[in-house]
């Protein structure tokens, strides 16, 4: 069990950004899927 916790504690990842990027980058991709849905908002009643 010791060298289990050994080889966790040994066996870190950096991330290659810092954390808040990540949030920062998944808020501008929901805000331009929200935009492109935004844009097309009237074509069912054109016809």
């Amino acid at each position: 069990m010791h060298a289990a916790l050994v080889m966790a504690e040994t066996t870190v990842r950096e991330l290659p950004a810092a954390a808040p990027v990540y949030g920062v980058v998944a808020f501008g991709l929901l805000v331009g899927l929200l935009l492109v849905t935004y844009a097309f908002r009237s074509v069912g009643t054109r016809h």
